[in-house]
Formats: C-alpha cells, sequence, structure tokens
C-alpha cells in the first residue's frame, strides 16, 4: 500500500453492507472526522450497534482502535498494516481466562475485503476465528 502510514487505513473509508455465516446482515459507516486526524466507524446489525476511533500513533508508529457497543464492551487494540493486512490485537480477559483478540482485514479490494475477528490462547502462537465478515462497498 502506498502512502504515508496515516493513509494505510483509507481503503476502510466509506458505505459497507456487511455480510456473515448464513443469514447474518449488517452495514457500516467509515469516515474521517477532526481535521481527518481521526478514523470513526459506526456500524449497526440487529443485535449489535457500535462504534470505534482510530488513530495513527506517530510515536509510537502504531495505529490505536477504541470499540465501545450497546452492549457495554469497551475494547482498545494497536497494531499495524503489514503485508497486505491490517492487524489490530489486544490482551484481553473472557470468561476469567487471559487471551488475546485481534481483528485483521485482508483480501483487501477496492470495493470489498474481508474481516475476522480472532481469538488466541497461546499468547498469539495460533488464532482461531469467532467472527468473519464479508465487507461489499455500496453503491452510490
Amino acid at each position: 500500500m502506498s502512502g504515508t502510514p496515516e493513509t494505510q487505513f483509507d481503503f476502510w473509508l466509506g458505505e459497507w453492507d456487511c455480510a456473515w455465516d448464513e443469514d447474518g446482515k449488517g452495514t457500516n459507516h467509515i469516515r474521517r472526522i477532526l481535521d481527518g486526524r481521526i478514523i470513526q466507524e459506526n456500524f449497526s446489525a440487529p443485535d449489535l450497534k457500535g462504534m470505534s476511533v482510530s488513530v495513527y500513533d506517530l510515536e509510537r508508529q502504531l495505529w490505536c482502535q477504541t470499540w465501545v457497543d450497546n452492549t457495554g464492551s469497551y475494547l482498545d487494540f494497536t497494531g499495524v498494516f503489514e503485508d497486505g493486512r491490517m492487524i489490530l490485537v489486544r490482551d484481553a480477559i473472557v470468561k476469567g481466562e487471559a487471551c488475546k483478540q485481534r481483528m485483521v482485514w485482508y483480501n483487501i479490494e477496492a470495493d470489498q475485503f474481508d474481516w475476522n475477528w480472532e481469538r488466541s490462547d497461546d499468547n498469539g502462537q495460533t488464532w482461531r476465528v469467532l467472527w468473519k465478515i464479508r465487507y461489499t462497498r455500496k453503491l452510490s
């Protein structure tokens, strides 16, 4: 991907239809705010509404994202764009157990890409996909 690190998430900007499993559907609206420095996400599905803000931290040379939603979740991630994939990771406690969680954007094209929600129980040695979403750009 060309450009500066601050533009690495530009592929995500826009209006998206999201699909998963046999009948899971949602939408996602991604835009730049605050003088173009912050990327704001607004996700909507029948049982999940959420938003995130992402910023490229120049000091650490990392992408940072904070997610909140209507279930009361607060998740904070950091990561990089590398080898054609954006990968954001966090350390978590789920039902009393320590694990790692990550989001992976991949198969990135102008009008579509795939996104995975993944979990590792061995400190990132192996990952399992818990949720895979296919993003397709909405037609204007």
